[in-house]
């Protein structure tokens, strides 16, 4: 009597994540020149408007510390950094291999789950927009920008911000049916990344209600936090974001879970 094989033992969460991420890592390290561009933006809206305009301001008073234009903008960049990158590889890429390329269907095929799927692709993406930080920020200490040890923590920031992101695009990517859906993604992309106190600070905006609005969004949170790290000048602000934020994950993986169930089991 032959023998009977035995199962394949399902993979540990963190070995399947590991998995998944090995495999965006060979998969995407062929197309490094991509990733500059995610990176390059935030630099040169720095050079042209931190530096550039910041001539022609002397300082600005953020926590009742007074810092140059540039060190003010400058945290604002880098949280955009981090916003840009996750938002990259949460929306085009997985739409990419949700529709066309049926590769979670090609995973679900092994003993990997949705699950499984679901924080592989939100950790690939929360690490590529942490590359983009990772990479600004050490612009940042080069340019003497940064002024607080407190600037150590801006990188897990950037962790943080990418997870929030990455979650919640990936689960709206999956509403997605074709590539023209990519407009919705522009048309809220773009206004985020203006006026999300980026350039300005929050006080510019007379009118309560709109300033309520603002920094109700999740970008205008990533930006108070590193910027509070990087200037050393903390507050509640910065409690506020990281809550905010671990709960946008948070809601953005239970959300990706569900769909995937619903697109790839029924």
């Amino acid at each position: 009597m032959a023998n009977t094989p035995a199962p394949v033992p399902p993979l540990s969460p963190a070995g399947a994540v590991a998995m998944i991420t090995y495999r965006n890592y060979t998969t995407y390290k062929r197309f490094w020149k991509l990733f500059l561009t995610g990176f390059l933006e935030p630099v040169f809206y720095l050079f042209s408007i931190g530096i550039g305009v910041g001539q022609l301001i002397e300082a600005f008073e953020f926590n009742g510390q007074q810092i140059p234009y540039a060190d003010f903008v400058a945290p604002g960049m880098l949280a955009a950094s981090a916003f840009n990158g996750a938002l990259l590889d949460s929306t085009y890429n997985v739409f990419f291999k949700l529709k066309y390329d049926k590769l979670y269907d090609q995973m679900l095929a092994t003993p990997l789950t949705t699950a499984d799927v679901a924080r592989g692709e939100i950790l690939w993406g929360q690490l590529r927009g942490a590359a983009y930080a990772a990479a600004f920020l050490l612009v940042m200490v080069a340019m003497g920008m940064v002024h607080s040890w407190w600037a150590v923590l801006a990188l897990p920031a950037a962790l943080l911000i990418g997870f929030a992101f990455s979650a919640v695009c990936i689960g709206l990517t999956t509403y997605m049916t074709s590539f023209q859906d990519f407009d919705k993604i522009t048309l809220v992309q773009l206004p985020m990344f203006l006026f999300s106190a980026t350039f300005f600070p929050i006080t510019a905006y007379g009118n309560a209600a709109v300033r309520w609005v603002v920094e109700a969004t999740p970008l205008y949170r990533g930006v108070v936090l590193c910027r509070e790290l990087t200037t050393g000048a903390l507050s509640w602000a910065s409690a506020v974001s990281v809550a905010y934020l671990v709960v946008m994950g948070l809601l953005g993986l239970l959300l990706v879970r569900r769909r995937l169930d619903k697109l790839l089991l029924t």
